[in-house]
């Protein structure tokens, strides 16, 4: 058996290599720039779709965080994250509390104390607060604000310390995100 290694034959056998490289290059990125699969947030402390967040769980009443569950994730799923997050703060997007490193078997959490290690293992970054915790809403009076209360399923278990701040958050969860879904509530003063 020979083989014809002529320029004509190498060069068609080097793109042929080339394009079958960029595909599996190309479908990998599309991969990690997919869309997360959509969790389903529920709270059975009232707080719904849409409507006003009750005043336990803000600055006017108690000040802690409500129970809150959430559909299957996905298999591959390490961890959970939680924020709360109010788009509509004077200031920009406003974060009022960051819990990650939730086991991934959980659906549901109860509430939470303040500090920044949770016997569960479960971990809490630093709000726009300055605190450690769940900081409910506390908006300035006048117009309505929303607040999402976000659950991520993450492929990773995240590398961060207690009392993280949101940016370290952010970049560490970055290409990790297999689902998310929201729960928004309202509050206004």
């Amino acid at each position: 058996m020979t083989m014809d290694l002529s320029a004509h034959n190498l060069t068609a056998l080097f793109r042929a290599k080339t394009v079958a490289a960029a595909i599996v290059i190309l479908s990998s990125s599309v991969a990690a720039f997919a869309e997360p699969a959509k969790l389903s947030i529920q709270s059975s402390d009232g707080i719904q779709e849409a409507q006003p967040i009750p005043k336990k769980f803000t600055a006017d009443g108690e000040d802690h965080s409500p129970s809150l569950s959430w559909s299957k994730v996905p298999a591959g799923t390490k961890s959970i994250a939680i924020t709360l997050t109010d788009p509509d703060a004077p200031r920009g997007t406003w974060w009022h509390w960051i819990l990650f490193n939730l086991r991934a078997d959980l659906s549901r959490i109860d509430r939470l104390e303040k500090s920044p290690t949770l016997a569960n293992g479960a971990i809490h970054g630093k709000n726009d607060f300055g605190k450690t915790g769940y900081n409910g809403p506390d908006p300035p009076p006048g117009k309505m604000h929303h607040y999402f209360y976000r659950v991520l399923a993450l492929d990773i278990v995240l590398p961060l310390k207690p009392n993280c701040s949101k940016q370290e958050f952010n970049q560490a969860i970055q290409g990790h995100v297999l689902a998310e879904g929201d729960l928004v509530g309202t509050y206004q003063r």
